[in-house]
């Protein structure tokens, strides 16, 4: 069963984490999958790479690999690398992450594919992946049904419906169904054992380009926390020049770990934004934790994905308007002071639920 997997992750890398988790989800389910990425490469993640396009926080220009908007003539080396990809795999499933109910810059490119696809005389099933909550735009829903009734065979929507259903961010969600499927959220099940970072407070700002001021407010609100003698072990990502200076020994700063899981599982706390990939990773390893959803470029997923998790007691939030060293202080208290979240509140089987749910309609 070939598997063509198109993913475009433009400022951070939780796109692309959460396609490859759901591919090798695929892969140990006995499909054959191309996993093809138009974002910036990724160290350890293997993909089938197209000329990588990036964004800044705006999400308004869509630039090159090396800094400057896209022309006309890049779009079309683009388009013709993607359609010449997806003849050479050959799949017998086409899936498209987030398209048609994000990613509209990228459809210079997918509207080709997803034509050619549909009129291919081998017609691929083809599906659309997106996470639990969507960036609402209700000037473009009625565009977005259009295209997924003309293009798309079934949706596979990776949350749990008791936390987040697709209609508090799509209002035309209803006419979805009989095609749109809930999966549980998509995380990489983590073996890691051992007992690093055992006690530290873990803050972490993600693999993209936002996250400084979480930083800085985290370091700020420290010595007023009932945590100030634990370490601290700042993971800071792309702001990682910046910070670096300001490690010692109970203030450790990194670019990343290869061992976060194990270190959330561990950590008396998690400080970190709330990304889809980082929560979900974080409620699995049931770590105390402290949200502070980046809410940049007028977008609102983050937020209302930490307040949902809030109202079921799973997470205590600090929204980015409110953040100050004392805020996040308070906060890091609270959590601090309540009991780890219980096992299996959330479905958390997302990744093998779309693997059967696929093999089911391919056969």
């Amino acid at each position: 069963m070939r598997v063509f997997f198109y993913v475009q992750h433009l400022l951070g890398i939780g796109h692309l984490k959460r396609a490859a988790t759901l591919a090798n989800a695929l892969r140990a389910a006995g499909f054959e999958v191309t996993l093809a990425s138009g974002g910036m490469p990724v160290e350890g993640i293997a993909v089938l790479q197209l000329p990588p396009a990036r964004t800044d926080s705006s999400f308004k220009d869509l630039l090159d690999e090396s800094g400057r908007p896209v022309d006309a003539a890049w779009k079309a080396r683009r388009r013709d690398a993607l359609l010449q990809a997806f003849e050479n795999a050959s799949p017998e499933l086409l899936l498209i992450e987030l398209f048609p109910f994000g990613r509209r810059q990228m459809r210079f490119e997918l509207l080709p594919l997803l034509e050619h696809a549909r009129t291919s005389p081998q017609r691929p099933l083809i599906v659309s992946s997106v996470r639990d909550l969507i960036q609402p735009n209700p000037a473009r829903e009625a565009e977005a049904l259009e295209r997924f009734e003309r293009y798309f065979d079934r949706l596979l929507v990776h949350a749990d419906p008791s936390v987040a259903r697709l209609d508090l961010t799509f209002s035309k969600a209803n006419a979805l169904a009989g095609k749109l499927h809930y999966t549980g959220y998509v995380v990489e099940q983590s073996a890691a054992r051992g007992n690093a970072g055992e006690g530290e407070v873990l803050v972490s700002a993600g693999g993209g380009a936002v996250g400084r001021r979480l930083l800085e407010t985290a370091i700020q609100a420290r010595p007023l926390t009932s945590l100030r003698d634990r370490t601290w072990r700042m993971l800071a990502g792309l702001s990682f020049e910046s910070f670096k200076r300001l490690g010692g020994e109970n203030l450790v700063v990194e670019r990343a770990r290869n061992d976060f899981t194990l270190r959330l599982t561990n950590c008396v706390l998690s400080v970190s934004q709330a990304g889809y990939n980082t929560v979900l990773e974080t409620l699995q390893a049931r770590a105390r934790a402290v949200l502070v959803p980046f809410a940049g470029g007028a977008e609102s997923e983050q937020t209302l994905r930490a307040r949902l998790l809030a109202d079921r007691g799973l997470v205590h939030v600090v929204e980015e308007g409110d953040l100050t060293a004392a805020t996040l202080a308070a906060a890091v208290d609270r959590a601090a002071a309540g009991a780890r979240p219980a096992t299996g509140t959330i479905d958390l089987g997302g990744a093998r639920r779309s693997a059967e749910l696929l093999r089911e309609w391919l056969r």
